[in-house]
C-alpha cells in the first residue's frame, strides 16, 4: 500500500467507510418503481420506511404534505453531513466546507429583502448547511461593497466577493450577476484546492468541477439571450476550470442563439449527447434534466476509486438528487397527475 493511502486511512478512512455506507442506503431502481405506484402520500411514507429512511416520518400528522417530506428529507442529509464534517481533520474539513451552500443563502436573503419580505421570514428559507452568523444583518446592505464590509468580510465567501465590489444600487440583474460571479470564483477556487490535493481526489473532483464549469457556462449564455447583459460581461461570469476553456468559452461569448450554442457543444463528445437528446414534448427530457443525468452518472463513477475526498462531494449530490425525485414523485401523486410520474433521475 503506497504511504499516501496509508496516511489517508489513518486521517481519514473511516469517514470514508461511513460516507461509502451512506452511500449504499440511497435508493434503487426497484424502490423508484415502487414509489411511482404508490396510490397516495401516506403509502408513499410506507414504502420509505422499507429503505434506509426508515421511520423519518413517523411523527408526522395526516394528512402528509409534499413539503414536510421535503423538509424532512433534507433534515435527515443535514444531521448525516453534519456528523461527517464535525469528525473530520483537515484538509477534509475545509473540503467539506467547500461544498456547503453560503452562496446561494446569500442570493436568496438579497432577493428576499430587495423585494421588501422580513429577514425573519427569509431565514427559515435558507439552507442549514450554508448558515453562519452574519446572515440575518444582510438587509442592511443597499450595494454590494455594503454587502461585503457590513457583513461578509469576516465569512469564507469574502475572497469570493472581491469581484462583485461596486457601488452601484442592487436590482435583480445586479444580483444575478453577483450569483454567477461568486460561483466563478467559488468553482475556480474548488478546483485548485482538489489539484493541489492530488492523487485520485484531484483526478475525481478535476472532472466533476469540469463538468459542473462547463454546465454554468452554458446555462449562462443561454439565459443571456434577450437581456441587457452584453457579451463581454457575459464572458466575464464564465469559470475558467472546465473542458471549454479556453478555445470553446471564446466561441460561447460569441453566441446570439440557442443553436449557436449548441454547436459550440458539437466540438466536445459528452456535451454534443446532451445537446443532441433534448426535447420539447412532455415526455421528452429537457436540457437541465440530461445535465442532471451526467452529474448522477460522473457522481456513480466517483465510488469506483477509493482513498480520495470526491465521495463526500459526490454522496451529497446523489441525496440531493434522490431527495428532488421523491419530491417530485410526492407532488405528482399528491396532484393525481401520474403522466408525468416516471420524469425523475434514475441513479442506480
Amino acid at each position: 500500500m503506497a504511504d499516501s493511502e496509508f496516511l489517508f486511512n489513518m486521517d481519514h478512512g473511516y469517514l470514508e467507510g461511513l460516507c461509502r455506507g451512506f452511500r449504499s442506503g440511497i435508493l434503487t431502481q426497484g424502490d423508484y418503481l415502487n414509489l411511482v405506484q404508490c396510490e397516495t402520500l401516506e403509502d408513499l411514507k410506507l414504502h420509505l420506511q422499507s429503505t434506509d429512511y426508515g421511520t423519518f416520518l413517523q411523527n408526522e400528522p395526516s394528512p402528509l404534505q409534499v413539503a414536510t417530506i421535503d423538509d424532512k428529507l433534507r433534515e435527515k442529509l443535514v444531521i448525516e453531513f453534519q456528523h461527517l464534517r464535525n469528525h473530520s481533520l483537515a484538509p477534509l474539513s475545509q473540503f467539506l466546507d467547500y461544498i456547503t451552500y453560503m452562496i446561494d443563502n446569500i442570493i436568496l436573503l438579497i432577493t428576499g429583502t430587495l423585494h421588501q419580505r422580513a429577514i425573519s421570514e427569509l431565514l427559515p428559507k435558507c439552507h442549514p448547511l450554508g448558515s453562519f452568523e452574519q446572515m440575518a444583518s444582510i438587509s442592511i446592505a443597499s450595494t454590494p461593497a455594503e454587502l461585503y464590509n457590513a457583513v461578509l468580510v469576516d465569512t469564507p465567501l469574502a475572497p469570493f466577493f472581491v469581484e462583485c465590489i461596486s457601488e452601484q444600487d442592487m436590482d435583480e440583474m445586479n444580483i444575478e450577476i453577483i450569483r454567477n460571479t461568486l460561483y466563478k470564483a467559488y468553482l475556480e477556487s474548488f478546483y485548485n484546492f482538489c489539484q493541489n490535493i492530488g492523487g485520485a481526489t484531484a483526478e475525481v473532483m478535476g472532472q466533476i468541477l469540469s463538468f459542473e464549469a462547463d454546465r454554468r457556462c452554458f446555462i449562462i449564455t443561454i439565459n443571456s439571450f434577450g437581456t441587457e447583459l452584453s457579451k463581454d460581461d457575459r464572458a466575464k461570469l464564465y469559470p475558467r476550470c472546465g473542458q471549454l476553456y479556453p478555445d470553446g468559452l471564446v466561441k460561447l461569448a460569441k453566441a446570439d442563439d440557442y443553436d449557436q450554442v449548441q454547436n459550440v457543444a458539437q466540438y466536445y463528445g459528452e456535451y454534443r449527447n446532451i445537446f443532441d437528446n433534448v426535447g420539447n414534448g412532455p415526455s421528452e427530457k429537457t436540457l437541465e434534466d440530461r445535465f442532471f443525468e451526467h452529474e448522477v452518472k460522473l457522481n456513480v463513477l466517483a465510488f469506483q476509486q477509493q482513498f480520495h475526498f470526491g465521495v463526500f462531494y459526490s454522496w451529497l449530490k446523489l441525496k440531493e438528487q434522490e431527495s428532488r425525485n421523491v419530491v417530485w414523485i410526492a407532488e405528482c401523486i399528491a396532484q393525481r397527475n401520474r403522466g408525468k410520474i416516471d420524469n425523475y433521475v434514475p441513479i442506480f
